[in-house]
């Protein structure tokens, strides 16, 4: 157990009051807590169709909480 390092825990920003749906709550918090991520990612690891995923990250981006990076979202500041 020594040898395990102890890392930080990740200081992720409060959820926007102005979101209502929880995929939308789900990508914004991944993308917050990892730094970024491609539609490609996205859709692997929160299990969501592509089309889906689209449609979240358009209205994040709509509302000013998310920015696109060359094929990466993150999370505007």
């Amino acid at each position: 157990m020594e040898s395990q390092k102890h890392r930080q825990p990740a200081r992720i920003d409060p959820v926007p009051d102005d979101l209502e749906s929880a995929q939308a709550k789900l990508v914004y918090v991944f993308l917050d807590a990892t730094g970024g991520a491609t539609v490609d990612e996205l859709g692997e690891i929160l299990a969501m169709k592509k089309i889906d995923i689209l449609s979240v990250l358009n209205s994040l981006s709509s509302a000013g909480y998310v920015t696109r990076a060359g094929a990466t979202y993150v999370v505007a500041n």
